[in-house]
């Protein structure tokens, strides 16, 4: 697994690995469900995915899965994923995806994880990135524009779910 890790010194984002699975199974609630996971896990669906996460990682793959860290070395807060290709997505734009276990909730972590994760996906050579937000998700659509993204296109997924997109542009300098 590639050796990341970065800090600003509240957080600290480092690949999910699948240690992580009991934190994170344990995290999820009908929140997470709703907004990012798409149904409730099972703990040998987490141990399957933090697998592919970890593969993902070692042969440089489209997706990078980090933990969101409380603290240098402080328990898993929740995750935030960024996928360098995905269908809808132009050459260039890497598409972000987050969420905080409920006890970390409200602390502006997932605003902290998403900026540190702009400057990652600025250095491996993405030009902007894209959080894809249903309307109704008020605390998601908070954090995209806490961390400087504008809005952008709505348009509707392949299952008919709108979401309205929220996007950034990336230099090798961004904060």
């Amino acid at each position: 697994m590639r050796d990341v890790r970065l800090s600003d010194g509240i957080i600290a984002l480092s690949p999910l690995h699948p240690d992580d699975a009991e934190a994170h199974f344990a995290g999820e609630d009908e929140q997470l469900v709703r907004w990012l996971n798409g149904g409730p896990s099972t703990r040998e669906a987490v141990e399957g995915y933090l697998r592919h996460c970890r593969e993902q990682w070692e042969t440089a793959g489209p997706l990078r899965a980090f933990g969101i860290r409380a603290g240098a070395e402080g328990p898993l807060a929740g995750t935030v994923d960024l996928r360098f290709s995905a269908p809808g997505l132009a050459p260039g734009q890497v598409n972000i995806a987050y969420g905080l276990y409920p006890f970390w909730r409200g602390r502006g972590l997932a605003t902290r994880a998403v900026l540190l994760a702009c400057r990652y996906a600025a250095r491996e050579g993405g030009r902007e990135v894209v959080i894809r937000v249903e309307p109704e998700n008020t605390a998601s659509v908070a954090v995209a524009q806490r961390a400087g993204f504008t809005s952008g296109a709505r348009p509707l997924d392949e299952d008919g779910t709108r979401h309205d997109w929220y996007v950034r542009e990336l230099h090798v300098d961004t904060p």
